[in-house]
């Protein structure tokens, strides 16, 4: 048997056991945060309520986001994301905020991203540069749960102490989401959220980061799937969830109409 086949035996059984000993570290680095003894993602704890009552606008980079929607949000407070990067020089503006957790996005993006100078920058601490990384970055701790793509047993869950743990929902803008439920924002548009990719690379983004969805299909329906924990937390919350995207798969949030929404305000 070859233990390197990613089809074999072997490697599915240490790669399980790889994932449970990640899950115990964590488990412990939240028990730690929770007792004072650990101090690494102390500054995202400034952010807690924030925005109290405040509204924002989340700006994904499904292929339904067009530049021209961009721009309507330049006064807004926005939370971008991945590839956003790649055009903030081209639109003139950056988000409030920005945020990535993919590793293998952050190093396509890596020197786009040194370039942001307003933006607050949101880092997920998988991301590991061996001590380049800009020691003014937010850092937040991302929960993977049991999220490995051979696992069919999907597990959602929503943050209340963002603090502690960020979930994962197999997609940044959801950890988004819960970042900007825990700075206290009670209105939220979400944009650019398709939920659907396709099996064309070149469509799967509204600006290509260099990484992309091999299981496109699957990816989208998993995002679903996570999205219903946040529409549950926020029922319960009294936070308002929109989707504001143009299209796409996602349904689980009531439908908004960017344009309303801005020319009414």
């Amino acid at each position: 048997m070859d233990v390197l086949n990613r089809n074999s035996l072997v490697f599915k059984q240490l790669k399980k056991a790889y994932c449970l000993a990640s899950n115990l570290l964590f488990e412990q680095a939240v028990l730690f945060r929770k007792l004072g003894i650990s101090f690494r993602h102390k500054k995202l704890k400034t952010y807690k309520n924030i925005h109290k009552g405040e509204r924002c606008f989340i700006i994904a980079t499904g292929p339904s986001l067009t530049m021209e929607d961009l721009k309507k949000l330049e006064h807004e407070k926005t939370i971008g994301m991945n590839s956003l990067a790649k055009v903030f020089g081209e639109i003139g503006w950056e988000t409030t905020y920005y945020g990535i957790q993919d590793y293998r996005v952050y190093r396509k993006l890596k020197k786009d991203i040194e370039k942001l100078k307003e933006t607050t920058i949101l880092l997920g601490d998988i991301i590991k540069d061996k001590g380049n990384l800009n020691t003014e970055y937010s850092r937040f701790p991302v929960n993977f749960l049991n999220h490995r793509y051979d696992n069919v047993n999907l597990t959602r869950k929503f943050s209340d102490d963002c603090y502690l743990q960020v979930y994962d929902g197999y997609s940044i803008a959801y950890s988004l989401v819960q970042i900007a439920a825990y700075m206290g924002f009670e209105e939220i548009y979400l944009i650019g959220t398709d939920c659907s990719y396709s099996e064309d690379k070149s469509k799967q983004h509204f600006v290509e980061s260099g990484h992309y969805s091999r299981m496109p299909k699957e990816v989208g329906n998993r995002m679903i799937h996570a999205y219903g924990a946040a529409k549950e937390y926020a029922d319960k919350k009294g936070i308002k969830i929109y989707n504001a995207t143009r299209g796409g798969m996602l349904e689980v949030f009531e439908r908004a109409d960017l344009d309303q929404v801005l020319n009414k305000n």
